[in-house]
């Protein structure tokens, strides 16, 4: 099968390695293609006007020439053009999708901001660009993403195995990825939180072996991290 889309990713973005999990489980063929933030080639002129108008990833070229970024946008554009997404993955029943797309919008302000920022804050700003650590913006930080996985803990997975059903969906491997990255800032998420754990842990085994890829670069650096310890 020809391979008419191309993914633009970097497996250092969270969203980037749940789009390229989900490409992978659904047997979709696409184009590889690799975007180095830590180079800065998402602010070059060319990628600005052959990829995106938004200097970020991940983002898609179709065959048509049709652009899009936002990793939610993308997997229910996909989803509507030729079936590219999985069914089981991003169901076509109404309610069952609605369910699913309900986790996907309060991920943004919750799970994606709140896991985002501590790992900025902690490690990121720290670690890469050199800069202080602002502790009062740290412990903000920790406090909006220790309630969100509390909210996962005790909400979303209240009465499932998974985040929005018994079975695996879209929302569960976007919410994995955000709550992988906190371990960059030896933060342990799933620490007095059972459900949690075993919940990560049976999304990682169900997206065997393109998790573990996802995670390649993401796991070195934690253990480099915890090396310094």
């Amino acid at each position: 099968m020809a391979k008419n889309l191309r993914l633009y990713y970097d497996l250092m973005s969270q969203p980037s390695r749940a789009l390229y999990i989900l490409l992978k489980l659904s047997k979709t063929p696409y184009e590889d293609c690799k975007v180095a933030l830590r180079k800065g080639e998402h602010l070059s002129d060319k990628y600005k006007n052959e990829v995106s108008r938004f200097p970020q990833v991940p983002c898609i070229v179709d065959k048509d020439g049709f652009k899009l970024s936002e990793s939610v946008a993308i997997v229910r554009y996909l989803s509507r053009t030729g079936n590219r997404i999985s069914n089981t993955l991003y169901p076509n029943e109404v309610k069952q999708r609605a369910s699913v797309d309900e986790y996907l919008e309060w991920q943004h302000l919750n799970t994606r901001l709140g896991c985002g920022m501590y790992f900025r804050k902690k490690f990121l700003e720290p670690a890469l660009l050199g800069m202080e650590p602002n502790e009062a913006e740290i412990a903000f930080s920790k406090a909006h993403m220790e309630k969100s996985l509390d909210i996962m803990e005790n909400t979303w997975l209240a009465n499932t195995d998974y985040l929005c059903s018994n079975s695996l969906t879209v929302a569960d491997i976007f919410g994995a990825c955000e709550v992988e990255q906190t371990a960059l800032a030896n933060y342990d998420p799933t620490e007095g939180r059972p459900k949690l754990k075993a919940w990560l842990n049976r999304v990682r085994k169900q997206c065997t072996p393109y998790y573990e890829e996802a995670h390649k670069f993401v796991n070195i650096l934690v253990e480099k991290n915890k090396a310094k310890l």
